[in-house]
């Protein structure tokens, strides 16, 4: 009884004393019809303006939960390592970096004793890894970090479908493989105690959505199964998902369950100007019911 009564004391006590951070990594850009899959461009068009190229901008924003013992990064943008020729085709845009915006909040890579990542696609995990100083050898970007990867994901990556293989960098992988910091999870598993992981199939094989558990809100780290508040709307769905129709009924899942716990906050990781927002169930299905910035909570 005693330790049932001081594990219940240590999470409310972190869970008052522990600290969100939003990270911001810079922007990128993607071709608008391939983010809204079959919605026609003359409606996704209003929502997300494309330049002459059809290609839209999109974010890169990651969450830092900083607890005093450990700080937890989920997802880390894609980094700055690969060749302007990889870059002419994404259009890395924007003032913030990863390592600004850690400075920012008064942290350092060497910090950071948790990388999660959700999945491997090269805009989520691309930081993970950086260039020595002389460029001769790659080498992980958080030294003193644990990397948590879903161990099915992890497999995909591997060895990847054909459909995916183009966003699955063997340089965004291996390296973490072979510094001995990689951590495999498998479903059930747990990282820390204010956060329950959550997986999705449709975007990619086992994507893991951390919920984290803060100041009495649930805070829903969406990843690509909801990319943008523009994609709210069920038929919404990139066409890089390789199980759109599965993404369909997680979006459902998901949004109707935020919209009955007027507790929880979804947090978008692509959106280009809306960091998060609590939803509502209207006639025409959920909505966004207000903007939410973290740092006001």
């Amino acid at each position: 009884m005693f330790n049932q009564n001081l594990c219940a004391f240590l999470i409310v006590y972190n869970a008052i004393f522990m600290k969100l951070h939003t990270i911001e990594t810079g922007h990128f850009k993607l071709d608008g019809g391939a983010m809204f899959g079959v919605v026609p461009k003359t409606i996704w068009n209003k929502l997300n303006p494309s330049d002459d190229n059809n290609m839209i901008s999109l974010a890169m924003r990651c969450l830092l939960i900083e607890d005093g013992n450990r700080l937890i990064l989920i997802d880390n943008g894609m980094g700055n390592k690969q060749d302007d020729k990889f870059f002419g085709y994404y259009f890395l845009h924007g003032n913030a970096t990863l390592e600004k915006s850690l400075n920012a909040v008064g942290f350092a890579l060497s910090d950071v004793t948790d990388m999660v990542l959700t999945h491997l696609h090269f805009d989520h995990c691309g930081g993970s890894i950086k260039w020595n100083n002389d460029r001769t050898q790659y080498q992980t970007s958080f030294p003193n970090a644990t990397y948590w990867i879903g161990e099915e994901h992890w497999n995909e990556a591997l060895a990847p479908n054909p459909r995916e293989k183009a966003s699955f960098l063997k340089e965004n992988t291996i390296p973490i493989q072979e510094s001995g910091q990689l951590k495999l999870v498998k479903r059930g598993d747990s990282i820390y105690e204010n956060m329950e992981l959550r997986f999705s199939n449709g975007h990619t094989q086992s994507m893991m959505h951390p919920v984290i558990h803060y100041k009495g809100h649930k805070v829903f780290y969406l990843a690509d199964m909801i990319p943008t508040q523009a994609h709210i709307p069920t038929p919404y769905v990139m066409g890089y998902d390789v199980r759109p129709l599965d993404t369909m009924e997680e979006k459902t899942a998901t949004l109707t369950e935020a919209a009955a716990d007027e507790k929880m906050i979804l947090f978008f990781e692509h959106d280009p100007l809306n960091e998060a927002c609590t939803v509502m169930q209207t006639e025409k299905g959920v909505r966004i019911k207000e903007q939410v910035l973290l740092c006001d909570l």
